[in-house]
C-alpha cells in the first residue's frame, strides 16, 4: 500500500464521553477520583450517604437469618407431626418473601455506590461531597483508547476515503509522530456551506500518549 500525497485537516476526539450520574437521589458523601485520574470499568467513583439504607439492609438480613433458623426447626416439627404440613408451607412462603425483600434492599443499597461504566479519564468533577445529587451529573469521563479523528475532506475529493481503508495520522506538536488508523465512517451527507464532508478514522492510543483535542493531518493509504 502507498499513501496518497494529499493531507487533510483533522481533529482528535475521545472515543466516548460519559456523564456519570446516580440512578437514585441523595447527598453525596464521597467522590473517590480527581480530574485527570485514569479509571477502570467497574471502579468506584462516588458514594451517596446511605445510613438509612444500611440500617434497612442489616434489618432485612437479620430477619432472613431469624426466619431461616425458625424454618429449620419447623422442618423437624413437621417430621414429628407437631405442626401441619400446611403451616410449614405457609412459613416457607414467609421465608421466601423475606429473601426477596432482602434482595430488593441490597439492590437499593448497591445503587448508593456509583461505578465507572468505561475505561477512561476523569475530565471534570461537577459535584462535591455534601452536594445534593439529582439529575445533575457527578463527573464526566472520556474514553481515550481508541481515539477518533474527524477528518475534514473537500467534496471534490469524495471517494478518496473508503470504510476499512488505512490512514496515517500526524498529531500536531508537541506530540508529533505518525499513527496508522483505519477509516470507520465516511459521511454520505455533504455540508453545503463549506463544500466538505467528514471522514472518521480510529487510532489506537494504548500508551495514552495522545491527548484528545489536538489538531492533526491525515493522509489516506491507497
Amino acid at each position: 500500500m502507498e499513501a496518497a500525497t494529499e493531507d487533510f485537516e483533522g481533529l482528535i476526539y475521545p472515543n466516548e464521553v460519559v456523564k456519570v450520574s446516580s440512578q437514585v437521589p441523595g447527598i453525596l458523601e464521597e467522590v473517590a477520583v480527581e480530574r485527570g485520574d485514569l479509571v477502570k470499568k467497574g471502579q468506584v467513583l462516588a458514594r451517596l450517604k446511605s445510613g438509612q439504607e444500611k440500617a434497612s439492609l442489616d434489618l432485612a438480613r437479620a430477619n432472613v437469618e431469624f426466619l431461616k433458623r425458625k424454618m429449620e426447626r419447623n422442618v423437624e416439627l413437621a417430621k414429628k407431626k407437631l405442626i401441619s404440613a400446611n403451616e410449614n408451607d405457609e412459613f416457607e412462603t414467609e421465608f421466601r418473601k423475606a429473601e426477596l425483600q432482602l434482595e430488593e434492599v441490597q439492590e437499593r443499597f448497591k445503587l448508593r455506590t456509583i461505578v465507572s461504566t468505561i475505561d477512561g479519564v476523569v475530565t471534570e468533577r461537577i459535584l462535591a461531597p455534601g452536594d445534593y445529587v439529582g439529575e445533575t451529573p457527578i463527573l464526566k469521563l472520556a474514553s481515550i483508547d481508541p481515539l477518533k479523528v474527524e477528518v475534514i475532506v473537500p467534496v471534490k475529493r469524495f471517494g478518496a476515503a473508503k470504510k476499512g481503508m488505512k490512514a496515517e495520522v500526524r498529531p500536531e506538536l508537541p506530540v508529533g509522530g505518525v499513527y496508522v488508523g483505519r477509516v470507520t465512517i465516511v459521511d454520505k451527507v455533504v455540508d453545503a456551506a463549506s463544500s466538505t464532508f467528514i471522514v472518521r478514522v480510529d487510532i489506537k492510543n494504548t500508551d495514552l500518549k495522545i491527548p484528545s483535542g489536538l489538531k492533526c493531518r491525515v493522509r489516506f493509504i491507497k
